[in-house]
């Protein structure tokens, strides 16, 4: 049996996180939908780390190997609006390290999206924004550059990658895959935004160790699914081996939905803004315009298609994000001049 505890890890968050059946949103859904499941979501944007998030869960892990290889300084890279950079921020913090940021602009934007939301964040927690790079920038290269130039200065900079999405920082969702099997629920799916493609590796990594039967569905949030399913395939089988496991895991084991990423990573969509609002006003929790309001937004679009049986249990995981509705501010009160 596999343990996590051998590896190092610096307390950074609030675990294990809520699990919460979602009574009025399946009450409305079941009057309009033949076949509805029982929705439930699992709260990672109450992981406590500067207003939550799934990346507290792999900061974790990260910050711990950082520590054991004597880093001062982190370093991370994300779009304007990264909810990883400013989770790694706050993580600094508590770790008493220095934190540099690279950020790259991958859309239009306005003076909200550049100004507001998590970059505010960034800023008020100290962290150091480095640079703004264009759209297309290497930007693990531009990070080993930084990485380069900080130790030239005699500091000991410690490289993250974006969203934290590595065998080390996947154990974190590896460790949530322990408490949904601790569920007083039998659960049958896991659905949730998949991108940098961690979280998902993690969960899928972790339930299988687990021998859990749930599957794990990601609702793509910048990838096609060909793209994601290779990338989350990959990093769950190098996760597996950091556990010391070897993984029967075939491909298209890996289960992916990218229908309802829109124009692009970050762009809003009609659907996404109906599951927003829908979740608020049905249950009083907030999700992200990026990742959790489109994978909402997949997940009851599948629902609609009688993808889940009405007996299962189908576990939504909030992966946080919520303070970037004020970047997005004109998508959800469009001027009415």
């Amino acid at each position: 049996m596999f343990t996590l505890a051998c590896y190092p890890r610096y307390p950074l968050g609030h675990f294990p996180t809520p699990l919460e059946p979602l009574t009025q949103l399946t009450g409305r859904l079941g009057d309009t939908y033949r076949s509805v499941p029982s929705l439930w979501i699992k709260r990672d944007n109450c992981t406590g780390l500067a207003t939550g998030g799934n990346k507290t869960r792999k900061l974790e892990f990260l910050v711990g190997e950082a520590f054991q290889q004597g880093a001062d300084t982190l370093i991370t890279q994300g779009a304007i609006q990264s909810n990883h950079a400013r989770q790694t921020a706050a993580a600094a913090v508590l770790a008493g390290m220095h934190c540099s940021l690279l950020l790259e602009s991958r859309q239009k934007s306005d003076e909200d999206y550049e100004r507001s939301g998590n970059v505010l964040l960034d800023e008020i927690l100290g962290a150091q924004i480095v640079d703004r790079l264009p759209t297309g920038t290497d930007m693990q290269a531009a990070m080993e550059e930084l990485a380069e130039r900080l130790r030239g200065e005699g500091r000991r900079p410690f490289v993250i990658p974006v969203g934290g999405s590595n065998p080390t920082g996947a154990l974190g969702y590896v460790a949530c895959a322990e408490e949904l099997d601790a569920a007083p629920i039998p659960i049958d799916w896991v659905v949730h935004a998949t991108g940098s493609a961690g979280t998902q590796a993690g969960l899928v990594a972790g339930l299988r160790l687990l021998r859990h039967d749930a599957k794990v569905l990601g609702v793509c949030v910048s990838r096609n699914e060909d793209l994601q399913r290779s990338l989350v395939h990959q990093l769950a089988q190098d996760t597996a081996a950091k556990c010391g496991a070897d993984i029967h895991l075939p491909q298209d084991a890996v289960l992916v939905d990218d229908r309802w990423v829109g124009g692009g990573y970050g762009v809003p969509t009609d659907g996404m803004v109906e599951a927003v609002r829908l979740l608020a006003t049905t249950e009083g929790i907030l999700l992200d315009p990026v990742y959790s309001g489109k994978a909402f937004a997949g997940l009851l679009g599948n629902i609609t298609e009688g993808r889940f049986k009405s007996e299962e249990n189908v576990v939504f995981l909030h992966t946080g994000g919520s303070v970037g509705l004020f970047a997005y501010r004109s998508t959800f009160a469009p001027s009415t001049t």
